[in-house]
């Protein structure tokens, strides 16, 4: 069974930080890309970070770039989203995805049941 699980959701301030893990099974983890994506009220999932397997490969869409950093630790099965600089805007459910493959270019196949993010003063 294909397991992902988001933690570290919560209220942010507009300007304020947060950072969110994903924790997966091995099978989920092993040798797979890791991604970030969220839903807005009213709004398509958007793909917002990506990385590979190794880490050596990253990927943003322009409107986090800068501000938000995606990581890993395979030794731990987790990966995180160092959010930074937070907007309003970016209120969302956020979720982790999978791909079956090491490079993070393609389709994400599994993902998490979503961690809410507010910013909001």
């Amino acid at each position: 069974q294909v397991q992902l699980v988001e933690s570290g959701g919560g209220l942010g301030q507009p300007g304020g930080s947060l950072r969110l893990s994903c924790a997966a099974s091995l099978r989920v983890f092993l040798n797979n890309a890791m991604g970030w994506f969220r839903r807005a009220p009213g709004k398509e999932r958007e793909f917002i970070a990506a990385i590979s397997w190794s880490g050596e490969s990253v990927w943003y869409t322009d409107s986090v770039k800068g501000r938000f950093t995606i990581s890993r630790d395979n030794a731990k099965r987790t990966g995180y989203l160092q959010m930074n600089n937070l907007r309003p805007e970016e209120t969302a459910v956020y979720y982790c995805g999978r791909r079956d493959g090491e490079g993070w270019r393609g389709l994400y196949e599994n993902f998490g049941q979503g961690t809410q993010v507010t910013v909001s003063t």
